[in-house]
């Protein structure tokens, strides 16, 4: 087990080999071109950072693995159906510096393999056997599909405001933090007042690790974050950095002159890079971050002092230091 596992996920770093054991029962499937497929959208392994919100949040009640890891489970197999659409929507080729299902099959069988791993999902968290939490979990790929259908509908709009950016991430990547951290204190029978309280966690966790994300994305290392600087805008959306320069500066914006320029398009990009990267916006939206990560631990305080307590808080650092 990898040492950075131990340190963020503490006392439910040895049982995560439970949720890599059934993700890896999920690839056994009969038909050889989906089990190729099945491997390459799982060989990533990553930090598996929502499934373990899964076991944390159920720490705090009956910690019952039997029922826990398949939710975890099934919120990592929807995690990553989501990532497996989301690189055919925008054509992209790479993602964590390995080529994407669509790079390397065409995209009506990624879409095929996408659909799969959420069918795999919904079966997987049925066998939680709560019908309250298989509930959650289908309101939270409603969350999921607004929020993404919302960025794909708004590409190149420099109309939308922050607001909006801030409904958007709520249903694309906050909701299925909330999904974990609900779902688990649900599952394990914690009291209204702790589900709750998790949940607020798990919500603005997620708002969070999107809002990093999207710094990331202007200010990042391309070699760690594995796609090229700026992939976002270059594919039309108008993350918070975007929106705060756009904000300040409405006139003269070098994101408005890339979305209208017939050539020189990367020369227009670069610009708009530049001064986000120049202005203070990064450290605005960095600031913003803190707050969500300040809402999550206060969030929290009701809950006994636990190790499990001080991980979600320190997994609240994590997120804001991570640089992939």
């Amino acid at each position: 087990m990898q040492a950075t596992m131990v340190n963020l996920y503490g006392p439910v770093a040895e049982d995560m080999i439970l949720v890599e054991d059934l993700l890896e029962s999920a690839k056994q499937v009969e038909i050889p071109p989906l089990k190729r497929m099945l491997d390459h959208a799982l060989e990533g392994r990553g930090k598996r950072l929502r499934p373990a919100l899964v076991l944390l949040a159920g720490s705090f009640g009956d910690y019952n693995l039997n029922r826990l890891v398949p939710l975890g489970t099934a919120i990592e197999l929807l995690h990553t159906a989501s990532l497996v659409h989301d690189d055919v929507v925008d054509g992209a080729t790479s993602r964590r510096g390995r080529p994407t299902a669509n790079a390397v099959w065409d995209n009506a069988l990624t879409v095929l393999l996408g659909d799969y791993m959420f069918a795999n999902a919904a079966e997987m968290v049925t066998r939680t056997g709560s019908i309250e939490v298989t509930r959650l979990f289908a309101l939270t790929l409603m969350k999921m599909t607004s929020g993404e259908l919302d960025q794909d509908a708004a590409a190149f709009d420099v109309g939308k405001d922050i607001q909006n950016y801030l409904w958007r991430i709520g249903g694309k990547t906050a909701a299925l933090f909330a999904n974990a951290t609900e779902g688990g204190a649900l599952l394990a029978g914690c009291d209204p007042a702790s589900v709750d309280a998790l949940r607020s966690y798990g919500y603005s966790v997620g708002m969070a690790f999107q809002i990093v994300d999207d710094i990331l994305d202007y200010s990042g290392d391309e070699e760690l974050l594995g796609k090229p600087v700026g992939s976002d805008l270059r594919e039309g959306t108008i993350t918070l950095p975007g929106l705060l320069l756009l904000e300040r500066y409405p006139r003269d914006n070098p994101i408005k002159k890339f979305f209208t320029a017939r050539r020189g398009r990367e020369e227009r990009l670069q610009e708009a890079i530049a001064m986000v990267r120049e202005t203070d916006v990064l450290q605005t939206s960095m600031e913003m971050a803190r707050q969500y990560v300040g809402r999550a631990c206060e969030a929290i305080e009701i809950l006994p002092d636990t190790e499990a307590r001080r991980c979600l808080h320190g997994l609240g650092e994590y997120v804001l230091e991570r640089q992939s």
